[in-house]
């Protein structure tokens, strides 16, 4: 295959180009309130963001692969803007059809190098582009549970938010329930909040099992966790699941 007219680096050069013009200050400055640590923003809304990627993407469809999509992944992830990181991610996750298994990897180690160093970079990339991995190669639940154990918080809470996208197939509820049930004893706020969202998902598919769920394990669930996950039953519902899982 002939080189792509289109190399990584200069679509890298031109995606910093395009966010440079789209930066805004005063954006910049409130979108730090979300986040307890240190993150630096541009300033740039979230559907500018899509949209600039999906522009990209007409371009270099036709003549990239996988490989050039995870080169210019990589040297985005490399900056230290959010929007920066976030327009590598959003190019990348359209080439999923098509990613191989070691993708899985691969952004395991961008995950280990804190490249995603918010909960909001590590929720872009991982319930598209990990849930299309594991959607692909069911052998790779295997190796997710892994990064449960992980020290570092972004490999733990990517190993819950990968399945926000697959929680309403029934297939990988036994896996959910699992992971989830493996963070019991975590004590990050932003793991504890991922899992009572992927509970919640969860409940969309079957609202039966998640009650039996959250009624068998109660007293061992983070409280913030059980919030999160009953937040779609009816509030006379909510109460006595709260009561009922109460710690005596």
């Amino acid at each position: 295959m002939a080189s792509p007219k289109i190399t990584p680096q200069k679509l890298a050069d031109e995606g910093l180009r395009r966010l440079g013009a789209l930066a805004d200050p005063m954006r910049a400055e409130g979108a730090q309130r979300y986040f307890k640590e240190k993150v630096l923003f541009l300033g740039i809304a979230a559907p500018e963001m899509r949209e600039l990627a999906r522009e990209f993407f007409q371009e270099i469809k036709a003549e990239w692969g996988v490989d050039e999509a995870t080169e210019y992944c990589a040297l985005l992830l490399a900056n230290p803007y959010h929007e920066v990181k976030a327009l590598g991610i959003l190019t990348f996750e359209k080439f999923r059809k098509d990613f191989p298994k070691s993708a899985f990897a691969t952004i395991k180690d961008w995950l280990l190098a804190d490249y995603c160093n918010s909960w909001a970079l590590v929720d872009v990339l991982c319930p598209t582009s990990v849930g299309a991995l594991l959607e692909k190669y069911p052998d790779l639940l295997k190796e997710i549970t892994g990064w449960t154990r992980s020290p570092n918080r972004w490999v733990r809470r990517a190993s819950i938010v990968s399945f926000i996208k697959l929680a309403k197939k029934t297939q990988f509820l036994d896996a959910i329930y699992d992971i989830v049930r493996s963070h019991f004893a975590d004590r990050d706020d932003l793991i504890q909040k991922a899992s009572g969202w992927l509970l919640r998902e969860a409940g969309k598919a079957d609202m039966a099992r998640l009650e039996k769920f959250l009624r068998r394990h109660g007293p061992d669930i983070p409280r913030t966790t059980l919030r999160y996950a009953i937040e779609r039953f009816p509030e006379p519902r909510r109460k006595a699941l709260l009561l009922a899982t109460k710690r005596t």
